[in-house]
């Protein structure tokens, strides 16, 4: 595995609090994200992802600590990033923001928090990366067909979670009931990388609570 990139220095520990809050781009996370998950032959290769090789991505490391619901926030995806705010002025400087991080507006933005990231082990972070690709969905049909433009290129979307039960529901009546039983499956079998433990949050997560 091509070894993970580090957060600038100014964006953890007691630089990041004398440097301000900041958004920064991360190319260099893009390219590993890229060559370690996304294409063919990759040594983290999840054909999950294969519509994403004809997304556009932008990615962000950030010093700005976020919680929500009580929950600490080191991740978040974006589709088609909105340009934020009241009025004509507000939207065109955020989207203007945006152009100048990426030179184009993406399809998806990624964004993680640089502390965690930082301190995190090599399995939480690919863990953290993933779950916020996975939020970076294909569009179904009404068969559950995957759904493209006439143009031939994938129709993207934000994608939410695979199961989502309370676990009352799963003691109480069973897997069946919830309807989760290919989660459990997936579960009883053991994970495909060892070792995630993601205690913490998903901005795209926490923003359905």
């Amino acid at each position: 595995m091509i070894v993970r990139p580090r957060p600038p220095s100014h964006l953890h520990g007691l630089e990041a609090v004398f440097s301000g809050p900041k958004f920064e781009p991360a190319p260099e996370l893009l390219e590993w994200l890229t060559s370690t998950i996304l294409v063919e032959g990759a040594p983290l290769e999840n054909p999950d992802h294969l519509h994403l090789t004809a997304a556009s991505i932008g990615v962000l490391w950030t010093n700005v600590a976020n919680s929500r619901h009580g929950r600490r926030i080191v991740g978040q995806a974006e589709f088609k990033p909105p340009a934020g705010g009241v009025g004509k002025w507000a939207r065109a400087r955020a989207e203007s923001q945006i152009l100048g991080w990426f030179g184009q507006k993406p399809d998806f933005m990624l964004t993680f928090d640089a502390e965690y990231a930082t301190a995190c082990s090599d399995i939480e972070f690919c863990a953290l990366v993933e779950h916020e690709l996975y939020h970076c969905g294909q569009e179904r049909d009404e068969f559950g067909a995957p759904k493209f433009h006439k143009s031939g290129l994938p129709a993207f979307c934000l994608r939410g979670h695979d199961v989502e039960e309370f676990t009352g529901i799963v003691r109480r009546y069973g897997v069946a009931a919830a309807h989760v039983e290919a989660f459990v499956q997936a579960a009883q079998l053991g994970p495909d990388v060892e070792g995630p433990k993601i205690a913490v949050a998903c901005g795209s997560c926490a923003g359905k609570g």
